[in-house]
């Protein structure tokens, strides 16, 4: 075991390897300096999303790709904890005999399953490997807000889990027994590994598509369709009065997804521009056979969450609403319409517009921001 674990350091930590691999003096401090002190000044011109200048350390001022730094605000604004929620009218409803149906509650369990591992999926994306290849500083400082709000995410599913009395083992282990969720999951993984690999690089024509590959099936796919097709299951909930309290919770993260699609996004027709040769046609076309795939997976996975419907909903309205955004997803990138079928949940862009008023006696007020950021 020591042996395995001391290669497995080994082969993490070969990303290092440049360093390590200094000329040493007699002390063990390298004899050649790391940091290049004749580089000269931040050129702005020189800042790309990837292989630009000046990603060394985060240096923001001037800043060119001002999404990001948009981005960072609005999440500092956005700020809330799990904990801050009530959770006691949950608690009463999942105990209640009858005030939920086992297919209720089948399907809410079904959508944590899969939240646990994504939230997961998306921080090791992040950390691992989008932050490492990026080179614009503001982007990375919005990739730190970023991680720290999946493990927000993290929690929030870990709180509704502990204070339904839900079996952990069950639903953090879905991933691993559910068909469906396997699939989803092992879908969105198959395309991290390349860009995970220690040796990988930006640089090259064929590793700067495979790079700009993961981002569109990160954001479009696993942001953009396989999490917001869970989200409108929850909002099920909310529009029957049914676990506000975990809705409630689902409708920050959603607050919260939306912001990393929406940079996901930016980035990706950032690096369009800044490499305008990576876009072929041949790219495009594989990115809407991609979608295509992501859409049938979220299909079979809305037949395992509704085997027999709730609340009105099904799973044939949910391929209708699937293909609806898979069609916005691609239509953001510049990519034709595949479906053209119209939105069969309008309701959803009343539960994505967080912009209300709620009773702040009754419950916390949604459109939440911290007090650094309030216009008074």
């Amino acid at each position: 075991m020591l042996k395995a674990n001391t290669k497995l350091l080994i082969q993490n930590y070969k990303h290092m390897e440049p360093l390590i691999s200094q000329p040493q003096s007699q002390t063990g401090i390298p004899s050649k300096p790391i940091i290049d002190r004749g580089a000269g000044r931040v050129d702005i011109n020189k800042r790309k999303i990837i292989n630009g200048d000046g990603g060394d350390v985060v240096q923001l001022w001037p800043i060119k790709h001002k999404f990001a730094w948009s981005a960072y605000n609005v999440g500092n604004a956005n700020h809330w904890l799990p904990t801050e929620i009530s959770m006691q009218l949950d608690i009463e409803q999942w105990k209640s005999q009858t005030f939920l149906t086992a297919d209720e509650k089948h399907a809410l369990k079904m959508v944590l399953g899969f939240f646990t591992t994504a939230d997961s999926i998306a921080a090791n994306n992040v950390v691992l490997a989008f932050y490492k290849h990026i080179t614009s500083p503001e982007a990375r400082l919005y990739l730190l807000r970023q991680a720290y709000e999946e493990a927000i995410h993290t929690q929030a599913y870990q709180y509704i889990v502990e204070s339904l009395g839900l079996d952990g083992t069950e639903i953090f282990n879905m991933y691993r027994e559910i068909d469906t969720i396997y699939d989803k999951e092992e879908f969105i993984m198959s395309f991290n590994q390349g860009i995970f690999n220690p040796n990988f690089k930006t640089g090259t024509f064929d590793n700067d598509q495979k790079f700009l590959e993961n981002m569109c099936v990160f954001s479009l796919i696993m942001e953009g369709i396989f999490f917001y097709s869970s989200f409108a299951v929850i909002f099920g909930f909310q529009r029957q009065n049914k676990l506000m309290g975990s809705s409630e919770q689902i409708q920050y993260i959603m607050r919260d997804e939306s912001t990393h699609m929406n940079f996901g996004i930016d980035m990706i027709n950032t690096i369009k521009q800044e490499q305008p040769e990576l876009w072929t046609p041949q790219f495009a076309e594989r990115i809407t056979n991609l979608v295509k795939k992501a859409v049938e997976l979220e299909y079979k996975f809305a037949i395992d969450v509704f085997p027999k419907g709730i609340f009105g909903l099904n799973a044939e309205g949910f391929k209708q609403y699937i293909e609806h955004i898979a069609d916005r997803r691609l239509a953001r990138v510049g990519i034709n319409p595949v479906y053209n079928v119209a939105n069969p949940f309008p309701w959803m862009s009343e539960a994505v517009d967080l912009n209300k008023e709620k009773n702040f006696f009754e419950t916390r007020v949604t459109e939440y921001k911290t007090g650094g950021t309030l216009a008074w």
